[in-house]
């Protein structure tokens, strides 16, 4: 007698507990496909950041480099330079950042946060570092000034203070500038806040500090006292100097702008109020805040005073217009959202010459506006940064690469017409910093997102509905255009999408303009119910159990549309509504994409159509398919009919793995005033009866025809008609990134919602994000609701033991089960117009536990076969057939024969829940590997992805997790714990693609790519961009003989001598904490790629040291020739009054 042991029942209990390993439960086939994916192909990191700063706060210029910063209320910094230069950083704190300062020309940047912290950023990287920062104890700051070419930074804070900082090495100075000094006797009260500091531009020892209350003192730096002061009865928000030091300018809170002297105390020589007559005290929001600049051109004597607000409106800081004042002119430029700062970018970065602008750079709470200052009329820009993919909220993205090589171009052709006019012709400003160069496995890598084209759904229908028309909308609260699901075929172009509303637009690909008189429409009836109804007869006992079968939603059309939609027998109920109607004028399409079909869901027996939950598109096959809770329906957009619709419940027919309960009758609504609804009932026992026809009835039912019982409800054409809408709601992008296409559909509602019928339990989770599924689904409701999660169009073994392949449909339930459907297709050419789709379930191929989320299969040798597709061609010719014929081809779908004789096993079916992945041998449907991916959280995204070195499963888990499992073995490559799972828009949002990238948006106006590759993690410092370039500082303004003689030019200061430790002595240790960052030096070498970054740098420096020396040597040989000049006209003079008299002179 075997003995028995307790040690080995642990460990196959802890085997079966885990979730690690992958279970081999069929006969030993790893021979046959040799796996060469290793965890060591696979690293987790982040790649680039695009769209438009969430949030933002502050920005910075450097006018030499040309780079632009902007920070944002979380504490991110964006960096911006040319077009494909783009650079992410985030302050640990993660407070918001209150203002920026550049050190220019020097590849470093100053930034100052909402925590009273100051930070030193090294931007000679490709990824900046902070190098230093400070933490204030005592005083929280509010303004920070920088002067050009100092290393002493002053910051103002609350109290009133101005301490004074050295950037190298981020120490404290011991010269303060305290508030009562600075007053003294001018003010009873406190002045208030530091608002503004600046030094005069020809004269560095005087500084101009503006208080809140209103304020302005001039400071001298050396006698340490105050030379004047300017007082004001309104709050100041911002001040500007004149180049030439002589005069500034202030903005008010009362929309007024003073202009002093700088000698004069008493009043301003000048009060300008830009916008009519001052504003009472009560009026809110008439300010400037950070709004007023003065810059001069050498051209005109008039100067350019821009400014921001000075509007009269109810809340406070909102200011939707830029001013610009040029002599007599005054320009008011109103912008779509509220100004959060602007700045100018001028020609010279010396503040005492002559500014010479020609750009003003706006930031918004939405946008980036850049004005050409240069041109009549002041036009914009073009923004060359995808910042716009926002313009209503983001609701779902899908990612596509290795796209044809033909696409972007015909995108781009299309996209270039929408292009709004009256952009400047001057190139974009922001021009700094250089692309990277680096490739990897021959696969180009360009950090670089445009966007190509932009599509408006809304326009399809009518926007103008009656009262009765919106209580029909009972589907979602969302807005009723949202997009929910997208699908696209990028070789036949053909896109597919599906709206909240229950309406699916189907889109094909043209170069041509049309007018499209009408469009088509199909309307879909979907609705599945088990109720409890008593026995016609009457007799005692449980009543019978009955269904009301679910119909399908029309039939093929006839060629003339009727003028409005046919109905039959069993709507008498008035139930036949759609929750959008399409509009009933012809409909101008521009080049694109244009609309070929229109499928809306309609109400059945008083109750609003369901949202639809899943949605494919095969070109080939010229079908779409789409499931919601109720069931599918299959639609053939080449005959503009649907061929099937059908619940979920039919699709098992005899092999129903649940035993249905009949749950109690729903209370009817009547979305408006009808009769009750005549209900077509089948036995119970002719439930599981199987189906293979076309149309779902029962030939041996009943009295009525057979001709009458395959009617669709909504039989014959229906059309409607449509006019097109302005609708400004942007709810698809193309965006290309080399040779990627990016799709972002987007919304006007804010609210962001999963799919209520995939996920039913998120609701009651608070945003938790942890849910567990049983295997056995025990409830009614459940079963009787069994939605349908995902679709998979593929050329496979239909049933089990067949030798041929046949197109078939992969149906994945929400309750792990994978359904196939063949499908006979009518030959091609005029057959496939005229003959119908014949569809036939075959049963059912696998279970799993949660719902199902990717499907695919793989041949012999484990590679994908991708679904066969149609190439593209233009549907708007009048081409012959044969023509037409020639370019409709289809993909041969790659089958090994050897292969298959051999082992009789040609493929493999990889099918992925929420909770556990499957791969299954065919055609005997055997389970060959199943791996239990989690068993505390749940799968939100799964796909099947191409690796360099072989295919994967990439899996984004609840808990924040990304694995990815090896095919066809499952074995776990890796786990990261990335990103907890915090926000419904990741959920949404999150998707995988080939090459190991992966997206998703990181906020509501930003997308955060990521890659799993080890190969481009090793790669991507090399093929990131560079922010900083060696730039020549431009020459310092010329202060001419006069000036010079007479000392009428810029006066210099020696700051190290004022403020130096020598001078000044030490700052008290409990004012403000110094932290090292880890940016330093060290931490620059260990960035670097190797001894080629540091040889690039030695090569670099070596240059700027070559260039000085030249410059020095070039203004050595200016000075000798002065100078030997200067000695021949003195002995010229000596030699003409050396012989002559004192009185002859």
């Amino acid at each position: 007698m075997k003995k028995f042991n307790i040690r080995k029942v642990l460990d196959g209990l802890k085997e079966v507990s885990s979730s690690t390993p992958s279970v081999q439960v069929g006969p030993q086939e790893n021979h046959l496909i040799q796996e060469t994916l290793q965890s060591e192909h696979f690293q987790l990191c982040k790649t680039v950041r695009h769209g438009f700063p969430y949030q933002p706060s502050s920005m910075a210029f450097d006018p030499v480099q040309k780079i632009l910063a902007i920070g944002t209320q979380s504490g991110a910094l964006r960096l911006f330079g040319r077009p494909g230069v783009e650079c992410y950083c985030q302050h640990e704190s993660g407070a918001a950042v209150i203002q920026l300062q550049f050190l220019i020309n020097e590849g470093a940047l100053v930034s100052a946060l909402a925590d009273d912290s100051v930070h030193l950023w090294n931007l000679r990287q490709k990824r900046p570092a902070i190098l230093h920062s400070l933490k204030f104890n005592r005083e929280r700051i509010t303004f920070c000034h920088l002067p050009f070419q100092s290393k002493w930074l002053y910051i103002g804070t609350e109290r009133g203070n101005i301490h004074i900082v050295n950037v190298e090495s981020f120490m404290l100075s011991g010269y303060v500038i305290m508030w009562n000094k600075a007053i003294e006797l001018s003010s009873k009260a406190h002045p208030g806040p530091v608002v503004h500091i600046s030094d005069n531009p020809m004269d560095e020892g005087k500084l101009i500090i503006g208080f809140e209350s209103g304020i302005v003192v001039l400071w001298d730096l050396k006698s340490k006292k105050a030379d004047y002061r300017y007082t004001y009865d309104e709050a100041i928000h911002s001040v500007a100097w004149h180049h030439e030091g002589k005069q500034f300018i202030c903005s008010h809170s009362d929309g007024t702008l003073t202009i002093w002297n700088i000698r004069g105390q008493g009043k301003p020589i000048q009060t300008i109020t830009p916008h009519g007559t001052l504003c009472p005290r009560s009026c809110r929001g008439a300010d400037f805040r950070n709004s007023v600049a003065v810059k001069t051109s050498s051209t005109t004597e008039d100067p350019f005073i821009i400014l921001s607000g000075g509007l009269s409106y109810d809340t406070v800081g909102r200011r939707p217009c830029l001013t610009v004042m040029h002599g007599k002119s005054t320009a008011v430029l109103e912008m779509d959202y509220p100004i959060v700062d602007f700045l100018t970018l001028c020609e010279t970065p010396y503040p005492n010459d002559f500014q010479e602008p020609y750009a003003v750079v706006v930031l918004l709470e939405k946008d980036l506006v850049v004005i050409d200052l240069a041109q009549n009329g002041y036009p914009i820009f073009e923004n060359p940064y995808p910042l716009t993919i926002h313009e209503s909220p983001v609701t779902c993205c899908e990612y596509f690469a290795d796209c044809p090589v033909d696409l972007i171009p015909a995108l781009y052709s299309v996209g270039s017409r929408q292009k709004r006019q009256g952009y400047s012709k001057k190139e974009w400003p922001i021009s700094g910093g250089n692309w990277g160069q680096g490739t990897q496995n021959g696969t180009d890598f360009i950090i670089m997102l445009q966007v190509l084209y932009k599509l408006k759904t809304a326009k399809v229908f009518d926007r103008n509905r009656s009262k009765e028309d919106k209580g029909s909308n009972e589907v979602s609260d969302e807005d009723p255009f949202a997009i929910q699901i997208m699908a696209w075929c990028p070789e036949s172009r053909m896109l597919c999408v599906a709206g909240v509303s229950a309406n699916i637009i189907i889109y094909r690909f043209s170069k041509l303009e049309v007018t499209t008189e009408v469009v088509q429409l199909l309307e879909v009836r979907m609705q599945y119910e088990l109720n409890d109804i008593e026995s016609p007869d009457g007799g005692g006992g449980g009543g019978e159990q009955t269904s009301a079968l679910p119909t399908p939603g029309a039939s093929p059309q006839t060629s003339g549309p009727p003028s409005h939609p046919s109905t039959s027998s069993n709507n008498s109920d008035g139930g036949n509504m759609p929750c959008l109607k399409v509009r009933s004028t012809p409909l101008k399409q521009s080049p694109g994409y244009q609309v070929d079909l229109v499928v809306q869901l309609v109400w059945v027996s008083g109750e609003p159509p369901q949202q639809i939950t899943s949605l494919a598109l095969n070109s080939s096959y010229g079908l779409v398919v789409f499931g919601n809770s109720n069931g599918l329906a299959v639609v053939d957009y080449v005959q503009k009919t649907v061929v099937l619709n059908l619940g979920t419940v039919e699709l098992y027919g005899s092999n129903d793995p649940y035993q249905r309960q009949p749950r109690s009758p729903r209370k009817t609504r009547q979305p408006s005033g009808g009769n009750k609804p005549k209900v077509i009932r089948r036995r119970k026992d002719e439930l599981k009866k199987p189906l293979n026809f076309l149309c779902l009835c029962d030939i041996n039912e009943g009295s009525a025809t057979s001709e009458d019982r395959c009617k669709s409800p909504t039989s014959g054409n229906v059309f409607h008609w449509g006019k097109y809408s302005n609708r400004e709601n942007v709810i698809l992008r193309c965006v290309f990134v080399k040779r990627d296409v990016l799709f972002f559909p987007a919304k006007m509602s804010r609210k962001l919602s999963l799919p209520t019928e995939l996920k039913p339990d998120l609701d009651h989770r608070d945003n938790s994000f942890s849910r567990s599924r049983s295997s056995s689904v025990t409830s009614i409701d459940k079963e009787a609701r069994e939605a349908i999660s995902s679709f998979h169009f593929c050329e496979t073994f239909a049933r089990k033991g067949d030798s041929i392949l046949t197109p078939c449909l992969f149906v994945g339930t929400s309750l792990g089960t994978v359904l196939v459907l063949a499908l006979t297709l009518p030959p091609a050419g005029e057959q496939r117009q005229l003959q119908p789709v014949i569809i036939s379930p075959t049963g059912m191929l696998v279970r799993l536990k949660g719902s199902i989320l990717r499907m695919a299969i793989l041949d012999s040798t484990g590679s994908q076969l991708s679904p066969a597709y149609e190439a593209w061609y233009e549907p708007n010719i009048t081409a012959d057939g044969e023509e037409r014929e020639k370019v409709r081809k289809r993909r041969p779908v790659s089958v090994s024969p050897s292969t298959s004789q051999d082992f009789n096993e040609s493929q493999y079916a990889v099918v992925c829940s929420e909770k556990q992945a499957k791969v299954i041998s065919l055609p005997s449907q055997i389970c060959i590997y199943k791996h239990s991916i989690t068993e505390t959280s749940f799968i939100l995204r799964a796909d099947v992805v191409q690796m360099s070195q072989g295919m994967c499963v990439a899996c984004f888990c609840a808990n924040g997790h990304i694995m990815t499992l090896s095919l066809p073995g499952l074995r776990p490559l890796m786990d990261v714990n990335y990103l907890p799972l915090t926000d419904m828009r990741i959920a949404r949002t999150f998707c995988f693609t080939n090459l190991g990238q992966a997206m998703y948006l990181c906020s509501p106006t930003e997308i955060q790519r990521i890659t799993y590759s080890q190969d481009t993690c090793e790669n991507l410092q090399e093929m990131l961009g560079e922010l900083f370039t060696p730039v020549e500082t431009p020459e310092a303004p010329n202060r001419g003989f006069f000036k010079g003689l007479f000392g009428g030019g810029a006066q210099s200061l020696d700051r190290e001598e004022l403020f130096g430790e020598l001078a000044a002595g030490k700052a008290s240790r409990s004012l403000a904490q110094h932290i090292p960052g880890p940016g330093g030096i060290e931490g620059m070498k260990g960035a670097a790629s190797g001894v080629v970054g540091e040889l690039a740098r030695a090569r670099i420096a070596l240059d700027e040291r070559g260039q000085k020396l030249g410059e020095l040597e070039e203004r050595t040989a200016a000075m000798m020739a002065s100078a030997d000049s200067f000695s021949k006209h003195a002995h010229e003079m000596m030699l003409k009054c050396k012989d002559k008299k004192w009185y002859q002179f």
